[in-house]
């Protein structure tokens, strides 16, 4: 069947149809908005876009989101570089800082350990940890991934590298429902959880 709108139309429904979470139903009232919104504000979000895919990079050591060779975490000479937080995302970052309960630094591994999709150790930054570890003399490392089978896994085999170089490998306690991403935990529980880390034995 032949869409309604015209092929401009259309297209913009469709790449925002991409993005995700955004269904076909959410991708028109967006484009729909956008068009008959000013003209000002949609070059200011258009250049938006554009600015960030030209600056925004990777942290060079932890691998958080950044616009320059270290984000402002790695940046910050207050922060405890002795514990390290692992997580899946910049996400659980941002959502890790909202608690205010950890004044340590990040480690973000661009993923989990999940075999069903391909996605192995290797195609993550667990080496870049690895070399980590003496530099910056870290002595505890806390695994936040979430609470389901690819998060576990992931935290197991961690523990299971670090553990015999002495490195204290703890994991969130209670507080995360069981299959829970830790993005979408609000900040007061994220925090009991961090306060409540257990030893995590390999």
């Amino acid at each position: 069947m032949a869409s309604p709108y015209t092929p401009p139309v259309q297209l913009l429904i469709d790449e925002l149809g991409r993005l995700p979470g955004i269904g076909p139903r959410s991708a028109q009232r967006l484009a729909l908005h956008l068009i008959k919104g000013d003209v000002e504000d949609v070059t200011r979000l258009a250049r938006a876009l554009v600015d960030a895919k030209e600056r925004v990079r990777f942290c060079g050591l932890c691998f958080n989101l950044a616009d320059a060779e270290l984000c402002n975490i790695c940046g910050d000479t207050k922060r405890d570089s002795s514990i390290v937080c692992v997580v899946e995302d910049s996400r659980d970052v941002v959502a890790i800082e909202r608690t205010g309960e950890f004044r340590g630094r990040y480690h973000v591994l661009l993923g989990l350990i999940d075999p069903l999709q391909g996605v192995s150790p290797e195609h993550l930054k667990v080496r870049e940890l690895l070399t980590r570890i003496r530099p910056e003399n870290i002595q505890e490392v806390v695994v936040c991934t979430s609470n389901n089978t690819e998060g576990d896994v992931t935290a197991m085999y961690l523990a299971r590298l670090l553990n015999p170089l002495g490195i204290n490998v703890t994991r969130l306690a209670s507080g995360l429902p069981v299959g829970g991403d830790i993005e979408f935990a609000d900040e007061v529980t994220l925090g009991r959880a961090f306060g409540n880390r257990q030893k995590l034995e390999s």
